[in-house]
């Protein structure tokens, strides 16, 4: 494999809402040289959703193949090739949804964390880091930031390398071997 196909495992990007995140997470995927492959969790309740989902893939361009899975990521991680890498943005939107949906949140994390270290190529996950903020009034949003907190820190714990985004600008937490 050429050199510049190497790439940790996983990688872990956080950062708060548009904080850029995404675009840095994007271009370690281009750097690499491999085939990309990009797997999306949002899902268009509304409009706003619908044009925002058609500008994110318009601006990555053909050059991926984007699969779209809102609540199953194990199965979307297994069905990658060796050769690729796979960009899974983001898992914030993805616990959104199995909360919606009313799922069995810590065995879907759990199985996320299996999917993740059986992955057949190199993956670079986003997620939102929320708990920076004051503790919200409701329970429901009370919830999802603990369940959000447990996930990062077993991303974190799990990846080789984790990349702290504000503004724009990435910071190494956690540096790969």
């Amino acid at each position: 494999m050429p050199a510049e196909n190497k790439s940790p495992a996983l990688r872990l990007v956080l950062g708060g809402a548009n904080s850029g995140k995404s675009r840095i997470a994007e271009q370690l995927v281009v750097a690499t040289g491999r085939p990309r492959r990009y797997i999306a969790t949002a899902q268009a309740w509304d409009d706003e959703m619908r044009v925002k989902i058609a500008q994110h893939r318009l601006q990555r361009g053909p050059d991926w193949t984007t699969v779209e899975a809102s609540l199953d990521l194990a199965e979307a991680l297994a069905a990658a090739q060796p050769d690729e890498i796979i960009l899974l943005d983001c898992v914030t939107l993805w616990l959104s949804n199995l909360m919606m949906a009313e799922r069995d949140i810590q065995s879907a994390c759990a199985a996320l964390c299996e999917g993740l270290a059986q992955a057949p190529c190199p993956v670079i996950v986003v997620s939102n880091e929320v708990g920076q903020g004051i503790t919200p009034d409701n329970a429901m949003a009370r919830a999802f930031v603990k369940h959000q907190g447990h996930l990062n820190q077993d991303l974190a714990q799990l990846a080789q390398e984790v990349i702290f985004v504000t503004a724009g600008i990435a910071q190494i937490l956690k540096a790969a071997p």
